[in-house]
């Protein structure tokens, strides 16, 4: 297993070679992809390259507004040119009722459209941000990132999320320390159908949650109830606050509102799968 130390050493080496010419980010304006961004603009500087490196943003149906808004502010602060892409995922009824393969068949659809971007730019290698720990959890998507020949520089190098935070940290990328905000088709059921309707009290809701201290946190909907999820460490605080929690969200629309006890857990909604996985092997 490689060191902290060798795997930064295989990462500059997998970056400088990929920004020998022009290349396509998938800029989220997360931890991630901007640790990516800040690298790309270290190695050709570094190269004297005149090698242009293209953030693309999508602007989806199933991402928080916030994650554009964010995008926007890391790509100006890196000085590169940014694209953002709208793509409206439930145009695909295969999408919309929200399949156990839905994050395969979303990354198709984004993916694919920005490799024609990249196409029209003469460009033929895009980078994303998957890491180490993305390998190691049910992620179907990176089945389509890997179909496409989609590079993953990150998780080429065997970097953790931990390890990504890290060298973000030391290279003084503005958002090292900005909490992950995965789709928003991860706060519901497998099989349940996604409208815009539940997405927007999701989103709403949880921006409220944030304003009031919880950094960390997902608003899972069962149907009338909304399950929330935060660190442990918070449910003190978060109980102090339930009274008026509960009647904001049920002014959203949710009629009943849950503090799940085992605390926050990324891709709880995927438990069943992996249950069910684990017995078959």
């Amino acid at each position: 297993m490689r060191t902290y130390e060798e795997k930064k050493k295989k990462l500059y080496e997998n970056m400088t070679y990929y920004l020998k010419e022009d290349v396509c980010l998938a800029f989220s304006g997360g931890v991630d992809s901007s640790l990516l961004l800040t690298l790309a603009k270290k190695c050709v500087k570094e190269q004297q390259k005149k090698s242009n490196i293209y953030a693309v943003t999508f602007d989806t149906m199933l991402h928080p507004s916030c994650d554009l808004k964010t995008a926007k502010k890391v790509a100006k602060e890196a000085e590169v040119f940014h694209q953002v892409l709208f793509v409206n995922e439930l145009e695909q009824e295969e999408i919309r009722f929200n399949p156990e393969n839905r994050c395969y068949l979303c990354k198709k659809t984004l993916f694919s459209r920005l490799q024609e971007f990249a196409k029209g730019k003469g460009i033929s290698i895009i980078l994303e941000g998957t890491n180490e720990d993305d390998l190691h959890v049910y992620r179907p998507g990176l089945q389509a990132i890997q179909e496409l020949g989609i590079k993953s520089p990150l998780a080429e190098a065997g970097f953790t999320k931990e390890e990504v935070r890290k060298l973000a940290k030391e290279l003084g990328v503005s958002v090292a320390e900005r909490p992950s905000t995965p789709c928003l088709a991860t706060r519901l059921p497998y099989g349940t159908e996604i409208s815009m309707e539940v997405l927007g009290r999701i989103a709403k809701g949880e921006e409220y949650l944030h304003t009031l201290g919880f950094p960390v946190v997902r608003l899972r909907v069962h149907g009338e109830v909304a399950r929330i999820e935060i660190p442990k460490k918070e449910f003190e605080s978060f109980l102090k606050k339930s009274g008026e929690i509960i009647e904001e969200l049920k002014k959203m629309g949710f009629d009943y509102i849950t503090l799940d006890m085992e605390g926050f857990r990324s891709g709880s909604m995927d438990e069943k799968i992996l249950k069910v996985s684990r017995k078959n092997t």
